[in-house]
């Protein structure tokens, strides 16, 4: 994807790439996490990884063949009463959420996660970059 394009328009762009349930599905999670926080900033990093930020990185959102992977930086730290958290379970700082074809999303449950790292981002921001 060209670097010219602006993060939202490369995330934009992958969506519509992925003609099966996996566009449809970061692109439902894109919605919800624009809907839990209206001033998260879209990035695009590591050669094509759409990356949600907010005072440092909310999480990542992969496409793989079988699942749409929510990688949280600081979900380790996070609590996830509604058990949203499946994968990259044994970390001592992130955590994922692993979503395959046919799951439904639970869109409060991860609203709610995104306000907590959000959250946890603004108690502690990330080392500015010199």
């Amino acid at each position: 994807m060209s670097e010219d394009k602006t993060a939202a328009e490369q995330i934009d762009a992958r969506i519509g790439a992925l003609d099966d349930w996996r566009g449809s599905t970061l692109a439902r999670v894109r919605a919800i996490i624009h809907a839990a926080d209206p001033e998260v900033e879209e990035t695009w990093k590591w050669r094509g990884v759409p990356v949600w930020e907010h005072a440092g990185i909310i999480c990542t959102g992969e496409t793989y063949k079988a699942a749409v992977k929510l990688t949280f930086a600081k979900g380790a730290s996070l609590a996830d009463p509604s058990g949203l958290f499946n994968s990259s379970l044994d970390g001592n700082v992130r955590r994922a959420i692993d979503i395959h074809e046919g799951e439904a999303i639970d869109a409060a449950a991860l609203k709610a996660l995104v306000l907590e790292a959000v959250a946890a981002n603004l108690a502690k921001p990330a080392k500015s970059k010199k």
